[in-house]
């Protein structure tokens, strides 16, 4: 008798956790293997474009996360010193017309716990951080810190920038370090009411070499949160992160519109990381194993398309695996690939020139892409 097939998915993220709904939707027996030692609401603010909410449709979660999140009318950019529009992207009900769902801005732990809610019931694994990997050519076996180990058929790494099954694939390199830091801060939505001032739910202050993207993470506008963009000539922590301050804001922003130095003057709390990415991989999957998202093409976050990226590679994977089964998992990943690394690799690159929306441009080429309508490329290599 065969045995039954199992796929292994390490990292529990955004990416990792739609591409277990995906495949168990899809009749596939998925198990997902987290370092963290528990759920928790990480990150703060996070876009989800139309492409990203037709994923969500699949998974009966769209109408959720559009009632809990804002669904903003623009993408405004304005010119950080006098304030003059740059750009006005519609959304709103133009996007649910011309692109097919909502554009939300929403705190990336609730939506995140609304995709771990799709998942089935024990098929998360949490403290699970990967010690070793074994790919035997007849399966790949998982060793984890904690001494347990476990068997699967194939491997997606969906683990995030600094990537274990990268590393397995193609040998241990450090990212790159961009010279750019982002400063990180959510504000109270009452905070905002002590001042005369218009707050967009949707926008972006730009100067030559330094921005900040500012919008609400709830339907209730009670969350008002801003990431930056801000060169920093080295990056000498350790840490992911380290606190930042007030006065840092203000020096960063000198100048900048009263709009922005309101924002500064409610910040509380405010963190810096730094902004890392890698050269586009020279291969995606090898053997049993293969990446997605971040492990794959991480990117600065200046589109608002890292996460919707992963999401979309974990959609595709899933179709080319259903279209070639599990056996023949090499024709998945060759499919995957050819499927997904030119858009991929495109978003990475204008992601990474923080170019995206800073003129008034049509972005359907993003926003109206649909990972289920695009035709399979049906050239497999020989």
């Amino acid at each position: 008798m065969a045995k039954n097939q199992k796929i292994a998915i390490v990292g529990a993220g955004l990416g990792g956790a739609a591409a277990a709904a995906l495949l168990q939707r899809a009749g596939f027996d998925v198990d997902v293997y987290e370092q963290a030692p528990e759920f928790s609401r990480l990150g703060a603010g996070i876009h989800v474009g139309p492409n990203v909410m037709k994923v969500f449709r699949r998974l009966g979660i769209e109408t959720q996360l559009e009632a809990m999140g804002s669904a903003p009318d623009f993408w405004f950019s304005r010119d950080g010193l006098t304030g003059d529009y740059l750009s006005r992207i519609p959304l709103g009900a133009f996007a649910r017309k011309e692109y097919g769902a909502a554009y939300v801005t929403v705190h990336r732990g609730d939506m995140h716990l609304l995709q771990m809610g799709t998942l089935k019931p024990g098929s998360v694994h949490f403290d699970k951080r990967l010690a070793s990997i074994h790919d035997s050519g007849d399966d790949v076996k998982l060793t984890f810190s904690d001494g347990t180990e476990t068997r699967a058929d194939i491997v997606i790494g969906a683990d995030g920038i600094n990537s274990r099954i990268r590393e397995e694939l193609l040998g241990v390199e450090a990212p790159n370090y961009s010279g750019w830091v982002a400063h990180r801060a959510l504000i109270r939505g009452e905070q905002l009411k002590k001042y005369d001032l218009a707050f967009e739910d949707c926008v972006k202050w730009w100067t030559e070499d330094r921005h900040m993207m500012v919008y609400f993470t709830t339907d209730k506008r009670d969350e008002y949160y801003y990431v930056t963009g801000v060169p920093h000539p080295a990056w000498d922590f350790q840490e992911a992160f380290i606190d930042s301050s007030r006065e840092e804001m203000f020096e960063a922003f000198q100048g900048y519109h009263p709009t922005v130095q309101a924002l500064i003057e409610c910040t509380e709390t405010v963190t810096k990381w730094p902004l890392r990415n890698r050269n586009p991989l020279p291969l995606w999957s090898r053997g049993r194993l293969v990446l997605l998202g971040d492990a794959c093409h991480p990117m600065k976050p200046h589109m608002a398309q890292g996460a919707g990226m992963a999401i979309e590679d974990a959609a595709m994977l899933t179709r080319c695996l259903q279209e070639t089964g599990l056996t023949d998992y090499q024709s998945a990943f060759a499919l995957y690939e050819a499927n997904r690394k030119d858009r991929a690799t495109r978003v990475q690159a204008v992601s990474n020139a923080n170019t995206f929306l800073r003129t008034q441009e049509d972005p359907a080429w993003v926003f109206g892409y649909d990972v289920y309508e695009h035709p399979l490329t049906t050239g497999l290599a020989a």
